[in-house]
């Protein structure tokens, strides 16, 4: 089965040449530009583009209680997951006659991107700023469309407040990415932009990404749903439909051993949505679908059959796995503490979602002694000179030398 056509593929080269002015624009022009932007695409004049802290202590007046602590609880278990699961900040191996290591360092200053505007999504700002935090990032801001009113969602500002950014700016689109990539009089310029976005925020994420590091690619949401006889089909049917809500071009795909199942799930899905971008296939067993998903390589897998999680060791492409019938894809969105931040597109393949490592860069060191050189300082030698640099065997030679004669 060939799943290739389901994905409505972004031309990423033509949004790429739509933003182009704009990112150069603000590159050149700052404050000045990104002011002109957000009146262009978002409609509003804003007076300023940082968000001041009375604003943030006046969103929490604002927000009802009870999604504060939801927010709370969505807050705790991603930390405590990220902490749990980041690796050791120091790795020393001593062999014989050397030390050798890997440490890990964290990215100095980092730059969110927070879906905003029409909408308000603050359960990104807790999935990027935590991990970020956590990985002891210094400086860490956010970027956030204004809504219609010229201001940032109150319970955006709570949750970027939660998550531990120092600084949150009130714009969206291209213009936001380039001020975070470039800076501007009032933008911080980062090392790094992490965060969803639209077309054109990924478009300006990747023309960017020769002068700052990005997190990844990102395309419209997608679940890929594996369900034999046992599943529930009414959970599969509201996973697959919490997803298409996200984007005309988010994808729902279930591959099912029953017949009963396809048939009831395709049944809620269209009472629902009338024309979903939505695959239901029969398969002949569910390897026969570990296969599929595999080389489609889903943002959300979820595993919908008799002893689930002997599958996980079979998934080698996917964003994040949800297995058995009450872990909803939309628990792991929120709040049961792994993130959101996922590769779409058939990236799984090859990228990561967001982790606490992402926020960090490894280096390797050694501490080599005189038996070290001895091992293997002749073996450096003949290599470099059969590669042509001389210096590079001359460098070692001299201190075989001087081990001689010391």
């Amino acid at each position: 089965m060939d799943l290739g056509n389901l994905r409505k593929k972004i031309d990423f080269g033509e949004f790429i040449e739509k933003v182009r002015p704009i990112v150069e624009d603000v590159r050149e022009n700052g404050d000045k530009a990104v002011l002109k932007y957000e009146k262009i695409f978002d409609n509003v004049e804003l007076k300023r583009l940082r968000v001041k802290k009375r604003e943030i202590d006046q969103a929490y007046e604002n927000v009802d209680d009870e999604l504060i602590d939801a927010l709370e609880i969505a807050k705790e278990n991603i930390e405590r997951f990220h902490m749990l699961t980041s690796v050791e900040r120091e790795t020393k191996i001593q062999f014989e006659d050397c030390l050798m290591g890997k440490i890990y360092t964290p990215i100095e200053t980092v730059g969110a991107y927070i879906p905003g505007g029409r909408a308000s999504y603050p359960s990104t700002a807790l999935m990027t700023g935590i991990p970020a935090k956590i990985a002891g990032v210094e400086k860490l801001i956010a970027c956030t469309p204004p809504n219609s009113e010229g201001s940032v969602n109150p319970l955006t500002l709570v949750a970027c407040d939660m998550a531990g950014f120092d600084e949150i700016y009130c714009v969206g689109g291209a213009q936001a990415i380039a001020a975070m990539a470039y800076g501007t009089q009032t933008v911080r310029k980062v090392q790094k932009i992490v965060g969803p976005g639209n077309a054109y925020v990924t478009a300006a994420k990747l023309l960017v990404a020769k002068d700052v590091a990005i997190d990844m690619p990102a395309g419209p949401s997608e679940i890929l749903v594996i369900a034999d006889d046992s599943a529930n089909a009414e959970f599969i049917a509201y996973d697959c439909l919490a997803q298409l809500e996200h984007d005309p071009l988010a994808i729902a795909v279930v591959l099912t051993t029953s017949e009963r199942i396809a048939n009831e799930v395709k049944r809620i899905v269209y009472e629902k949505i009338k024309e979903p971008n939505f695959v239901l296939e029969l398969v002949r067993d569910l390897d026969e679908a570990i296969k599929i998903s595999n080389d489609f390589a889903p943002e959300h897998l979820s595993i919908f059959c008799r002893n689930a999680e002997k599958y996980l060791a079979k998934v080698k492409n996917a964003g994040s796995v949800f297995i058995g019938d009450l872990s909803g894809v939309a628990m792991g969105d929120y709040a049961s503490g792994t993130n959101h931040v996922l590769p779409t597109s058939g990236y799984a393949k090859f990228y990561s979602g967001l982790t606490v490592e992402t926020f960090m860069k490894s280096i390797t060191f050694q501490q080599l002694s005189a038996e070290t050189l001895k091992r293997i300082g002749n073996a450096v030698v003949k290599l470099a000179e059969a590669e042509g640099l001389k210096y590079h065997a001359e460098s070692i030679k001299i201190r075989l030398d001087h081990s001689k004669n010391s």
